[in-house]
């Protein structure tokens, strides 16, 4: 296989993972925000060195995935849209999460580990202090408490996606790997 056509395999097999995440993950508040998003950020910010690459694999999963869900909407079967307003700001978080992968670089298990934590810990932080911040209803009041009750509000999500990035970032450098060099590991290229 040549590389265009392994790196094209890989975008469409983090497509499929991403969007079949959120059509079975993101309806259930138990399990929402159980997504690869992170691990692939992350992923990017690691082994992508070609700087014209570093947010393809990334935003290609959560673009499409959203589209798809939002076909799914559009025709009664899904509960909630893909495409809505103010959805750039996830793009924007999840692009500070490819560049604390790069950061990171993960040469190590350490690495890979502490990038995990970070990636996740960062999305929390940023897009539950956006929440707080830009929310148009008063359910949280402008003040340090309201910050307070929505950081502890969005706790689940923050250990689903802590929980979601330690599973799924192990499967993508191992996809990455077999697909790329046919090397059976979780480890960086």
């Amino acid at each position: 296989m040549n590389n265009l056509f392994k790196s094209v395999l890989f975008a469409t097999l983090l497509v499929i993972i991403t969007t079949a995440c959120k059509y079975f993950f993101g309806p259930e508040i138990a399990l929402s925000g159980f997504s690869p998003v992170i691990a692939i950020a992350l992923f990017s910010g690691f082994v992508i060195r070609q700087k014209e690459w570093l947010f393809f694999f990334s935003l290609t999963s959560l673009f499409v995935s959203d589209l798809a869900i939002e076909l799914l909407y559009q025709n009664g079967l899904f509960d909630y849209a893909g495409v809505y307003a103010g959805q750039w700001k996830n793009y924007a978080l999840l692009l500070s999460i490819t560049f604390v992968g790069y950061l990171f670089q993960g040469r190590s298990v350490k690495g890979i580990f502490a990038g995990a934590f970070s990636g996740a810990t960062l999305f929390f932080l940023l897009s539950n202090g956006m929440v707080w911040l830009y929310s148009s209803e008063a359910i949280y009041s402008k003040d340090l408490a309201g910050l307070t009750t929505c950081y502890i509000a969005g706790l689940p999500f923050y250990k689903n996606s802590v929980l979601s990035t330690l599973v799924f970032l192990p499967g993508v450098l191992f996809l990455y790997n077999y697909l790329s060099l046919r090397k059976k590991a979780i480890v960086l290229a």
